[in-house]
């Protein structure tokens, strides 16, 4: 008999996770293309971001960030116990996967706002806000394979499939925390 499970995030928290994924990465793709496909892209991201920011407050309670953030004390203790491989699973984010949603939303927000900027005439042609712009977007170099390796290491460690989780938004039931 096939474990039980239950719907953890309803159908916009997914739709606008992988909306953002997708502009994310089409935004990273385009700028080759020129500027109109990257400006479009980053439009895209900026939205999904802002829909995202709003359906929070109408979302089940694994889709709100005030439920799957922790404080750092706690954060600190999931660390440690995570170090001892005694960490608990947690129904919604674990600490740090609340965290490294909140360090990719902030991102995609200050990056889209760095690009916005450079397209107005007060800012165009401005050297420190193209590099800040692009190093804002060369951070996410570094935070998506974090990120990524968190989706594989908790699932392998909790013996269930979080990409698919993000699909279908049901994960099983078990001891669970949040």
């Amino acid at each position: 008999m096939p474990p039980r499970s239950i719907r953890v995030w309803d159908g916009p928290v997914r739709l606008l996770h992988w909306g953002l994924a997708l502009s994310v990465i089409a935004a990273w793709t385009t700028i080759w293309w020129g500027h109109a496909w990257h400006e479009r892209a980053g439009y895209a991201a900026l939205t999904a971001l802002a829909l995202r920011t709003l359906w929070c407050w109408r979302s089940n309670r694994a889709g709100q960030p005030r439920y799957f953030v922790q404080g750092p004390r706690a954060t600190w203790q999931y660390l440690q116990a995570l170090r001892a491989g005694r960490e608990r699973r947690y129904l919604s984010h674990n600490p740090l996967g609340g965290w490294m949603a909140l360090l990719l939303w902030s991102l995609v927000g200050l990056t889209g706002f760095t690009g916005w900027l450079y397209t107005t005439d007060a800012f165009w042609g401005m050297a420190w806000l193209d590099q800040l712009h692009q190093a804002l977007a060369w951070s996410f170099v570094v935070a998506v394979p974090m990120h990524l390796a968190g989706v594989v290491f908790t699932s392998l460690r909790h013996r269930e499939n979080l990409v698919r989780a993000m699909v279908t938004g049901r994960k099983r039931l078990g001891r669970d925390r949040r």
